[in-house]
């Protein structure tokens, strides 16, 4: 690890902060490495040589603080942690701007995996893969059957016209990224409009949830189970099936090798999307009749993701690999909506 400043972490007022507010817990200089960045909260390891810390900030530059709310990601884990839901403990909250230039948190540094695509999946082998894809499912269970205002998360969000509030807000997203005609996407949009749903009663929601926002244990550390779920930036109180739905969709195969966005569908042992929403269903004893709903939901909120990037790349704001097959993604990612919504979720 190195000992360099990563851009955006001022170790120096990181440690004076520590040992004023949790005095005996640093035994040492720290060093620091980014482990994540792009569009999401940056994410650094910090250790003092002995003991590892994590470290949650928003991007540099952000604008938005709505959009990256520490005091929220902080407040939903550290509510959390008392419950079977798996979550690092916390350590501190920062709102001063002046130690890192932005709010920011400290929670432990928790060992597992993520693991993001099939191919990274493929080694564990078929039956590793298949017990993790349940254990995620399990956890989903879990967190859904949080009540919030037993955590003291009653006032964490507005259930109360939950979906149409998302469905109106993502096709606001999408009209800010308009710069090409997509076939479908305003079909798709206003399909999911006529057909909203009923929300069933309302629990925490994570927002983002899939395999690679919880770190798996090794076989050798608690046999492929949830170690810890993370990147709880969008979580709030809403419509459970919005989860499930998401989590469905990535384990369904977009039939595009080599695509610089994948589901985790193709590794061998994988449960089908059936099966997924089968032990969601047995476990949790909700009704998951509508569940293509939701699947559909996500692939249409997938494809405004994407047409967002690849509206950025236009503009030359986004550089790196992978960013110039993105717009060629969205058109894949509604017709999968527009096919689950149609025909459902097919077993299998």
């Amino acid at each position: 690890m190195s000992p360099d400043h990563p851009p955006g972490l001022d170790l120096d007022r990181l440690g004076v902060l520590l040992d004023r507010e949790r005095p005996g817990l640093v035994n040492g200089p720290l060093s620091g490495r980014l482990i994540e960045g792009g569009r999401s909260n940056l994410t650094y390891t910090v250790s003092d040589g002995t003991a590892k810390w994590v470290v949650r900030r928003p991007p540099l530059g952000h604008v938005l603080a709505t959009a990256h709310d520490m005091r929220r990601e902080h407040r939903v884990i550290s509510a959390l942690h008392a419950t079977p839901v798996p979550v690092p403990r916390t350590v501190l909250l920062c709102e001063d701007e002046e130690v890192l230039g932005a709010p920011f948190y400290v929670m432990e540094f928790v060992e597992g995996t993520p693991y993001r695509t099939a191919d990274q999946l493929a080694p564990l082998g078929p039956e590793r893969t298949r017990r993790a894809m349940l254990a995620l499912v399990d956890t989903l269970v879990d967190l859904h059957a949080v009540d919030p205002g037993e955590v003291g998360l009653a006032d964490f969000g507005r259930p109360e016209g939950f979906l149409d509030r998302q469905l109106r807000r993502w096709g606001k997203q999408l009209d800010a990224s308009r710069n090409r005609e997509l076939a479908g996407i305003d079909e798709l949009h206003a399909a999911l409009g006529r057909e909203l749903p009923r929300s069933p009663a309302p629990a925490v929601v994570h927002g983002d949830y899939r395999l690679d926002n919880v770190l798996i244990a090794s076989a050798e550390g608690g046999a492929d189970s949830i170690r810890a779920v993370l990147d709880w930036e969008m979580s709030t109180l809403g419509d459970p099936l919005t989860d499930l739905g998401l989590l469905v969709m990535y384990g369904m195969p977009l039939g595009m090798p080599d695509s610089p966005v994948s589901t985790t569908a193709e590794a061998p042992g994988h449960p089908s999307p059936a099966e997924l929403i089968e032990r969601y269903a047995a476990r949790s004893g909700r009704d998951v009749s509508g569940v293509a709903w939701y699947t559909a939901f996500a692939w249409f909120k997938l494809a405004v993701i994407l047409e967002g990037i690849h509206y950025r790349y236009t503009l030359g704001q986004t550089v790196g690999p992978g960013f110039d097959r993105i717009g060629d993604l969205v058109p894949v990612f509604i017709e999968h909506g527009l096919t689950t919504l149609r025909e459902g979720l097919r077993k299998g």
